[in-house]
């Protein structure tokens, strides 16, 4: 099963012809017949002409518009697997789609490296009060002026009714009709690509949603083999699994080729089960880096895991798939566990200074250690994984919704606390990821919605989340998914980024993005040139250096009471770049030095506020002047002591 397909099926679906015809083609292998009911601008019947493999095809006189099912064995009227477009919904026809209709101008761009990201997740539907892709647009001068490089969409794919995550798709091929479909995805790429921003699509390759589902009427799609927790497992190594694999890919490919998308977010591959002898992640990416080289385009693919697996990641030399990059949950874990303090779920497993330091050095923070969360061994080691292989973040759309209450830091902690959350992400050596609103604090929360037209399935997925939050130990009223006011209730509110405090934290966000702009020494490291040691309990300092002499640190400070710390760092100068205490971000006025003067034997003090980080860094020209020699940052506990 695992090896390459002979000639991917990119041609899946309806395809409109030159000559005024539409060609279809459709794996259904478990289906005797089948025919195309074509329901607007006329009802009429083609039948479909069995081909090799389980395949149907067929075509006919039409253009772009004409309506239509699949109707199996002369029975069952369904939706086309590889429907463009759904402008019913789920259950209703398939709308044939000219894919050569618009009108692109970004023939110059050529996508960004993963390396080059500052990755803004948003969700369509809340993002703007329209929910629209075209509403998306007006707002990409200000994601540019953050310093904001990639626009990341969560899952466009159709899923039933009018509000969703995404994660429910059932029409892969179909971007969701209320947020403007084909065309206004197509727009909303080819403005992005206007401004210099990267698009990158959260794709679902794990599992289908549970209305709308018809792919098992055609062919083995799932499996009984595997389970995961959101619905049947893909079938991607079990019996004819080939028109399965066949099928995921060409959706892959047709991203790039029909809407000239520059990267991929696989969700959740932890639920992607294959013993093939050539994994479909690794067949995934080889696919997309061929069609992308054909292209003269720069296109990742990036995974969600909850393995710690560096196979993921791991040139195919190497026995690895390939992948560019993998989000880093520990990270996050680390962060979100020294500033709230939650210690329960899946954060049990976190919550000192040293993971933090950990993280930074070495990436997995669980690399084959005992996690009490899990019961077992976690993680692969990865410290000489290069550091532009990880995404990092301090917020994203499920460590924020998967909360009962879909709280964002803003409702945990203080101002000083989100930035400090900032500066430990965006002045990491990893590829930033930010959370739509987080920059100035959005305090909508981001609840868990569907719409479901299914009443057991409301019911279920209601009483479901009920009780997966149990396991967190929240209690309280869990707003209904179901209910429409938990869809408005997580629209972003655009007027707060003008009013204080949220004013300060966006300038803080837009210095941080800046400085690692300005300073390379401070953005996404290809080799592993950090340091990091906590310096108390609460206290990490962060040492990094580039090649050319180049150096920079930070302090970060997880308490809220403010302290004086002394350190020891390489010979200066050394200048401070920010302080989070500033009055420009809000503060009372910076508690460090601006230049920081050695003193006897290179010791330094720095004043920190509470829950505070101060950035330092010593220019090239300046390191050519002193002696050079290993960087080293120490601490004196008898010179510690309270902050003024």
């Amino acid at each position: 099963m695992g090896t390459r397909s002979r000639r991917l099926p990119m041609d899946l679906g309806a395809i409109c012809l030159k000559n005024g015809r539409v060609r279809f083609r459709v794996w259904a292998p478990h289906c005797r017949t089948v025919e195309v009911d074509i329901v607007w601008p006329e009802s009429r019947t083609l039948p479909l002409r069995p081909a090799p493999d389980g395949y149907f095809v067929g075509s006919t006189r039409g253009e772009a518009g004409l309506r239509y099912f699949y109707r199996l064995d002369g029975e069952r009227r369904r939706p086309d697997p590889a429907s463009r477009a759904l402008p019913e919904g789920v259950h209703g026809p398939s709308e044939v789609v000219d894919a050569e209709a618009f009108a692109w101008t970004d023939a110059g761009w050529r996508g960004m490296p993963l390396r080059d990201m500052v990755i803004y997740e948003l969700h369509v539907g809340t993002f703007t009060p329209e929910g629209t892709f075209e509403a998306v647009i007006p707002r990409l001068g200000r994601l540019k002026e953050l310093g904001v490089t990639a626009v990341e969409l969560m899952p466009v794919a159709s899923f039933p009714g009018s509000r969703n995550w995404g994660y429910d798709g059932v029409g892969l091929f179909a971007p969701q009709r209320t947020y403007g479909g084909p065309a206004g995805l197509q727009r909303l790429v080819d403005a992005c690509h206007a401004r210099g921003l990267a698009v990158v699509l959260d794709v679902v390759y794990n599992h289908l949603g549970p209305e709308g589902n018809y792919l098992a009427e055609f062919g083995p799609y799932f499996t009984r083999r595997y389970k995961t927790p959101w619905g049947q497992a893909i079938n991607y190594d079990g019996e004819n699994a080939r028109g399965v694999r066949d099928f995921i890919l060409a959706n892959a490919l047709y991203w790039l080729r029909e809407y000239h998308i520059d990267g991929l977010r696989l969700d959740a591959i932890h639920g992607i089960f294959d013993a093939s002898s050539v994994h479909i992640l690794q067949e995934l990416n080889d696919a997309v880096q061929r069609l992308a080289r054909r292209l003269g385009r720069i296109v990742p693919v990036v995974a969600e895991s909850d393995l710690n697996d560096r196979r993921v990641i791991d040139p195919v030399r190497k026995g690895g798939y390939g992948l560019a990059g993998q989000w880093n949950d520990d990270f996050h874990h680390c962060v979100h566990t020294l500033l709230t303090g939650e210690r329960n779920g899946y954060y049990a497993d976190f919550g000192s200074l040293k993971q933090l330091a950990k993280a930074y050095t070495d990436g997995f923070v669980y690399d084959g250690q005992y996690s009490s969360f899990r019961g077992r061994a976690h993680g692969t080691p990865t410290r000489d994984v290069p550091p532009d292989r990880f995404v990092v973040c301090a917020q994203n759309h499920d460590q924020v919704g998967n909360r009962a209450r879909g709280e964002r830091l803003v409702s945990l902690m203080d101002f000083d606390g989100l930035k400090l959350a900032a500066t430990a992400v965006l002045l990491s050596p990893f590829v930033p990821l930010l959370f739509m609103g987080e920059e100035y604090g959005e305090r909508a929360p981001f609840l868990f919605f569907t719409d479901f037209g299914d009443p057991t399935l409301r019911e279920a997925v209601s009483r479901g989340r009920r009780e997966e939050f149990a396991a967190f130990g929240w209690t309280g009223e869990v707003p209904d998914p179901q209910d429409p006011a938990s869809f408005t209730r997580s629209k972003l509110n655009w007027n707060l980024h003008t009013e204080y405090p949220h004013r300060w934290l966006l300038e803080y966000y837009r210095t941080l993005l800046t400085l690692r702009r300005q300073y390379p020494v401070l953005g996404v490291a290809r080799k592993r040139r950090v340091q990091a040691r906590n310096l108390d309990d609460h206290t990490l300092a962060v040492f990094r250096r580039s090649q050319d002499g180049t150096a920079a640190f930070g302090v970060l400070h997880f308490a809220a009471e403010g302290r004086v710390v002394r350190l020891r760092v390489p010979p200066g100068p050394w200048r401070r770049l920010v302080d989070t205490s500033e009055a420009r971000f809000g503060g009372r006025g910076a508690t460090s030095p601006a230049l920081l003067p050695a003193l006897r034997g290179g010791w330094a003090e720095i004043g920190l506020a509470d829950h505070g980080a101060v950035v330092y860094l010593r220019e090239a020209t300046a390191a050519a002047t002193v002696k050079q020699s290993t960087p080293e940052i120490l601490t004196s506990e008898s010179a510690a002591r309270s902050a003024a």
